[in-house]
């Protein structure tokens, strides 16, 4: 894949075995990129003629998307033709629901019981420094681009550490970062800031990042309970206004929405409605505990879920209904969670999760048909976080975040169905390159411009100091404990 390092320096004509469009994979296919976004898409001799015709300078007459897009500088000696047999170009994966800064956790929650925030990662998080919450950033934008993510939206932070540190780090490794800012304005029952502070502090966030790079704002509550009234109508309502999304964990866990029931008589989902808080800038994450009247709520406001299977697996309270979501017309989107950033795996789990609690239940086999989760991975996760059209797709004008993968092994021969097999079958040891805005980032899950194996030693160090000196409280043991204990039990 070394040839694909040249990506960004010349408009370049990607011709793959298959090209994963949203009607399906096509063979035959080829795809123009220039300047970072995709120029044209079609058969291979289409597209290759067009770019034969490309002017010497821009026709601004023209109605050919080929010749509108393609930098002022090309002319035909400066289309690159790239050949990737027993490859498939894909669009790269969305993310939906990520926390970049709380990587250093991972395992300590594995066997928690629900709302591990409280425990793990409030107190983690508080007690990361600047360098710290640099390292956690880069580590964990490494693991989503290895794992075939190229955007994600990340919940925002509850370090100190301006946000900004965040993207900083993201559009340096070339991860596409819808970036929450938290704008929460009570905490544990009393008002921790004034709806003025918190509100310019909303705005800055939205007018403080470049519409054309990397890294897009968003608003967020942690939950609905740490905000007021007001602050919820504020800032959904800024959200809405400035057409990004508004992120909020949303009847996730069974404690969460008890709490909401005695503090205001109103289920969390159900509150916003009465404020007036829930609409099309809604990007609810995990939405597992809903009501058939939430369902309908959800419908008529357009609001979007981020659907997190992983999550209910490891510690959650519940699966949320996507499938039934997403026949009603909810816009789904898939998210981690900040779990595991492996989106082939994501999708696995995705569909797995909806088998087991609702299509064995009713005689469904198919449970969404494969196309559902691999939609909701890409399409569906780009709407969900304010950039449908523009990831997450391969179509003229979109920008290229592209997954180069490798159809060349045992798990597809023979191949039957490429996005089922995309779903139940691929893994990310077949992406062998990671393309963001044009320009190749991991080559086989490495990065191709700066030092990985520097970064995990760093990891490593930091992030035994970071949870030694934090007040975490873990109620689970240790597997290796976990396991003592068992045996100590059966030798009695």
């Amino acid at each position: 894949m070394t040839q694909l390092r040249t990506l960004h320096q010349a408009p370049t004509l990607l011709v793959p075995e298959k090209v994963l469009l949203p009607e399906g994979p096509k063979c035959g296919h080829a795809v123009l990129v220039d300047n970072g976004r995709i120029v044209a898409v079609g058969p291979v001799d289409s597209v290759a003629a067009d770019a034969r015709r490309v002017p010497s300078a821009v026709d601004n007459t023209s109605q050919e998307p080929v010749n509108t897009m393609i930098r002022e500088s090309t002319a035909l000696d400066d289309v690159i033709r790239i050949d990737l047999p027993g490859r498939l170009l894909m669009p790269g994966f969305i993310d939906a629901h990520h926390h970049l800064t709380q990587t250093f956790g991972k395992s300590l929650v594995f066997g928690e019981p629900s709302e591990i925030f409280q425990r793990v990662w409030v107190p983690m998080e508080a007690n990361m420094g600047a360098g710290a919450i640099d390292v956690a950033t880069r580590l964990a934008a490494w693991e989503s681009l290895r794992g075939g993510f190229t955007t994600v939206a990340d919940a925002g932070t509850r370090s100190s550490v301006d946000v900004s540190a965040i993207a900083d780090v993201t559009a340096e490794l070339g991860l596409r970062c819808v970036l929450g800012v938290i704008c929460n304005d009570r905490g544990g029952g009393a008002q921790t800031a004034e709806l003025g502070e918190v509100v310019a502090a909303a705005e800055y966030h939205l007018r403080r990042w470049d519409a054309e790079g990397l890294v897009h704002p968003s608003l967020a509550v942690s939950i609905p309970e740490v905000a007021s009234d007001e602050a919820l109508v504020a800032i959904t309502g800024l959200a809405r206004e400035a057409g990004v999304p508004f992120q909020t964990h949303l009847n996730e866990h069974l404690a969460a929405v008890e709490r909401s029931l005695v503090a205001t008589g109103q289920r969390p989902l159900e509150r916003l409605a009465r404020l007036g808080a829930l609409g099309p800038e809604l990007l609810a994450a995990h939405a597992t505990l809903l009501t058939p009247r939430e369902i309908r709520l959800l419908m008529d406001s357009g609001g979007a879920v981020a659907y997190n299977p992983v999550a209910s697996s490891w510690k959650g309270n519940a699966v949320a209904p996507a499938l039934l979501m997403h026949e009603l017309g909810v816009r789904v989107g898939l998210g981690t969670d900040g779990t595991r950033s492996d989106a082939f795996r994501l999708l696995d789990a995705a569909e797995t999760a909806q088998r087991l609690t609702v299509g064995t239940n009713v005689g469904d086999s198919s449970s969404g048909g494969g196309w559902t989760w691999l939609e909701q991975g890409l399409r569906g996760g780009a709407d969900a976080v304010g950039l449908a059209g523009m990831v997450g797709e391969i179509t003229p004008g979109a920008h290229a975040d592209l997954l180069v993968v490798d159809l060349d092994v045992p798990e597809f021969v023979p191949s039957w169905d490429v996005p089922w097999e995309l779903v139940r079958i691929a893994n990310r040891d077949q992406i062998e390159a990671v393309i963001v805005d044009g320009r190749l980032r991991l080559e086989r899950g490495w990065p191709v411009d700066w030092d990985g194996r520097a970064l995990i030693e760093e990891a490593r160090n930091l992030s035994d100091h970071v949870v030694a000196s934090s007040p975490i409280t873990r109620v689970d043991p240790a597997a290796s404990e976990h396991r003592a204990a068992w045996m100590s039990e059966r030798s009695r």
